[in-house]
């Protein structure tokens, strides 16, 4: 066997096995030979290493490299058992599992660096078959924004095409990419996955793991491992000096098109400029409230999701040709009647974690009279106070409590 080769072989005898059935050697040394070796799932390249230590045993004594560990000790001779382990505590393993895992790394970090760069990307969207070219964090950020599914940031992970290629399996397959359930038809799967907000991964499946970066940086660590020291790391630090913290703005994205800014300020100028919508002067002249500005938001985002203008109805094929009809036709500038978008249903967001509905603040101009005006809050009749009084539940707690307390 050879390191091109697809086979491994057994370390002390001429069996081999496909290098997928890496579980199927591992057995075999065990029962055959009553060889075992230690983490072996935390072995960067499985292959070499076998291949290695092959080699090695052909040189010298097996007592030599591995701790021989004695089964039924107190039992008879004859059905006592040695069985030998190699691990990492033998400095020549150590070294061979450092020198293998930095292997590993490097070439990771070239393909990474290789995908990063990349411009001949191409693939679909899972969800909305719209075809994407160029870079591969297009596709990325396109299925995050527009279908709130996010597998992390594209520099974060490795071999995509083939990352995509797995998921895009179990989809075909109808299975949940996060509870991994299989559904009769697409059409549940997608409901499923929409209601239960299963638009992820399931971070425990470990055949993810390899599309990760983090998981090939730390020797004899996984990824879980290196986030609790990170975790038990800021535990021990609370006490520090934060007086340096620098806190990296979220950004808000335009209304109309991909625009991104790291303040309000900056996008509602970019709004005015680039495509004729003031919204500060909407605020103001129809006097919106919180309330108000975010059932409008989630209006304006719905439609321009769905490629139709807000105006006059008219649908289109894309959104570019939508933005174009509207800054054309000033349909960009002028709301629909209040009752096509101040309803209940616009209070939920279009897009998960849309950052502008969280720098939406009141007017200024309001009186605190105007601001509560349409607020989603239910009091009680205060125009006979009397009857009020004498109607209020709190007169039933407030009997029961004298009563208990007499009873008492």
């Amino acid at each position: 066997a050879v390191e091109s080769s697809p086979y491994v072989p057994c370390i002390l005898c001429r069996e081999c096995y496909l290098l997928a059935e890496q579980n199927q050697l591992l057995k075999h040394m065990i029962t055959e030979h009553k060889l075992v070796i230690a983490d072996v799932k935390l072995v960067a390249d499985f292959q070499r290493y076998i291949l290695y230590w092959k080699k090695r045993f052909t040189e010298q004594p097996i007592t030599d490299f591995c701790s021989v560990i004695r089964t039924n000790s107190e039992a008879p001779l004859e059905d006592q058992d040695n069985y030998f382990l190699l691990c990492d505590v033998l400095p020549e393993d150590r070294l061979l599992r450092e020198q293998l895992q930095q292997k590993r790394l490097r070439e990771i970090l070239e393909q990474q660096q290789q995908e990063r760069y990349d411009t001949s990307f191409h693939s679909m969207c899972m969800f909305c078959d719209q075809e994407f070219t160029g870079n591969r964090s297009v596709l990325l950020n396109h299925m995050a924004r527009e279908h709130a599914f996010n597998i992390g940031l594209p520099d974060n992970i490795v071999n995509c095409y083939e990352f995509l290629a797995v998921l895009q399996n179990k989809l075909d397959n109808l299975q949940c990419l996060y509870c991994e359930k299989v559904f009769r038809d697409k059409n549940v799967l997608k409901d499923h996955m929409r209601k239960k907000q299963h638009r992820r991964i399931n971070a425990k499946n470990k055949e993810y793991d390899r599309f990760y970066i983090i998981n090939y940086l730390e020797f004899g660590k996984s990824w879980e491992e290196v986030q609790s020291e990170d975790d038990r790391e800021l535990l021990d630090n609370l006490e520090e000096d934060w007086s340096d913290w620098e806190e990296h703005p979220m950004c808000a994205v335009c209304l109309f098109c991909e625009q991104q800014a790291d303040t309000t300020e900056k996008l509602y100028f970019h709004m005015q400029k680039s495509h004729g919508f003031d919204f500060l002067k909407i605020k103001s002249e129809h006097g919106l409230n919180f309330y108000q500005q975010v059932k409008l938001v989630n209006f304006i985002r719905r439609e321009i999701h769905h490629c139709r203008c807000y105006n006059c109805q008219e649908k289109f094929q894309s959104k570019i040709e939508l933005i174009s009809h509207m800054e054309e036709t000033k349909h960009v500038t002028f709301l629909p009647a209040r009752s096509t978008w101040d309803q209940p249903q616009y209070y939920f967001p279009t897009y998960e974690n849309d950052t502008l509905l969280c720098t939406l603040s009141d007017s200024e101009d309001l009186t605190a009279e105007d601001s509560n005006e349409d607020v989603p809050v239910v009091s009680e009749d205060t125009s006979n106070l009397k009857a009020l009084k004498q109607s209020s539940v709190l007169n039933k707690l407030l009997y029961k409590e004298k009563k208990r307390c007499a009873e008492q």
